[in-house]
């Protein structure tokens, strides 16, 4: 692990200090005394995962955001529709999430060893920081003691940042839960892993092609999208690999997204996205501090939630 690295693991785990005491109500050793294997089997769970198909961190990482977005990290995204209501996760914007199975297998594993103890809000969480980190990312950690919602309903899903948002209605729109610019072009960050299917930025390469959009990437994306909405194209070079080639793409005008390309467009986020491209450490610092804020939106704890059996399905 290279000093960058390593400073930030430092910082962040001063910063972070507070948490085990048990601020908030969250610790860093919640499962410390009920549950001592907890984090080993939940990363060992995403290792397997990852090892068998490398794709799945941006999975793992976007369930854990479009989580927190939604009613707060109470793991509201895992549970199933039923026949009196359809769920968060049969959203449209939900559709392409993958990675449940991934949580699944954990769960099982820890109701084995730990019945009733870990929430499914927690490994969502924790899958996510492991994911990042075996994609080539940041090591942080985070508190732990969410308890898991009984709320996952399709409609609450329209508070989900929709692709073609400008850099002023995500301040916005990521205002609303506390975040900063600053902030907010660091998670958007979290796009150096993975691919956006055409159907999220073929509104790009219509008659009138954003002015955004470098014209020869425009063409290659009109060819590569006659194929089909379904079709996939990775954010950047390295889809599989957390680095900050995202944020040189963007300088480029290679962003995939319009909510991509917007936060170099923006005089707002220009300069931050220019100090991302420029020092990859200064972005894993941003992204982790960021990442750790995120995990502790709206969460539940006490009697407020419970801590479910199937992850699938309210007890």
């Amino acid at each position: 692990m290279g000093i960058p690295k390593l400073l930030g693991v430092f910082l962040v785990m001063e910063m972070m200090s507070g948490f085990r005491s048990g601020a908030h109500g969250l610790s860093m050793e919640y499962y410390i005394m009920s549950c001592p294997i907890a984090e080993f089997i939940v990363r060992n769970s995403v290792i397997r995962a990852l090892q068998a198909d490398p794709t799945l961190a941006a999975g793992l990482i976007r369930m854990h955001f479009h989580d927190c977005f939604i009613e707060g990290c109470d793991a509201s995204i895992l549970l199933d529709s039923t026949k009196d209501n359809t769920a968060e996760k049969d959203s449209p914007a939900n559709l392409s999430l993958r990675g449940y199975e991934v949580i699944d297998a954990a769960k099982e594993e820890l109701e084995k060893q730990c019945p009733g103890v870990v929430s499914c809000a927690d490994i969502v969480a924790m899958a996510s920081t492991y994911a990042v980190f075996e994609a080539g990312g940041p090591v942080y950690d985070i508190p732990k003691g969410r308890k898991d919602g009984s709320r996952s309903k399709i409609q609450d899903t329209i508070n989900l940042p929709p692709p073609t948002l400008n850099a002023s209605e995500l301040i916005k729109m990521f205002g609303q839960h506390g975040f900063t610019a600053q902030e907010m072009v660091a998670l958007s960050g979290a796009h150096t892993l993975g691919v956006a299917r055409c159907s999220s930025f073929k509104n790009r390469l219509s008659d009138a092609v954003d002015p955004n959009l470098d014209s020869g990437f425009a063409k290659q994306l009109t060819k590569i999208c006659s194929a089909g909405d379904n079709t996939e194209q990775p954010f950047d070079a390295t889809r599989n690999h957390f680095d900050n080639l995202y944020f040189n793409a963007l300088q480029r005008n290679t962003g995939l997204l319009a909510s991509d390309q917007t936060l170099f467009a923006s005089a707002r986020t220009r300069n931050i996205v220019n100090v991302y491209a420029f020092n990859q450490a200064m972005f894993f610092f941003d992204f982790q501090q960021a990442m750790v804020k995120m995990s502790m939106l709206d969460v539940k704890e006490g009697s407020k939630g419970e801590v479910r059996k199937n992850c699938r399905k309210i007890n």
